[in-house]
């Protein structure tokens, strides 16, 4: 169950990601060369980097998904 890969991202969009049971509601700023992402969490409004979210690997319940209007 991974859902959209990180090759499919795109700036401008919103998207959610599951891991280790943490959901991430978030949208994509900025695409960065190394293939990371800088990001803003739409409800904290915090920026950071999509790869923060996976530095301890992909849990089971890993799924990655594009949030529609």
């Amino acid at each position: 169950m991974a859902g959209l890969s990180f090759d499919v991202l795109r700036t401008g969009k919103k998207y959610r990601l599951i891991n280790f049971g943490e959901q991430h509601d978030f949208v994509i700023e900025h695409i960065l060369t190394d293939g990371d992402f800088k990001v803003k969490d739409l409800h904290s409004l915090e920026r950071f980097h999509l790869k923060e979210l996976i530095t301890y690997g992909k849990g089971k319940d890993y799924y990655l998904e594009e949030i529609r209007p």
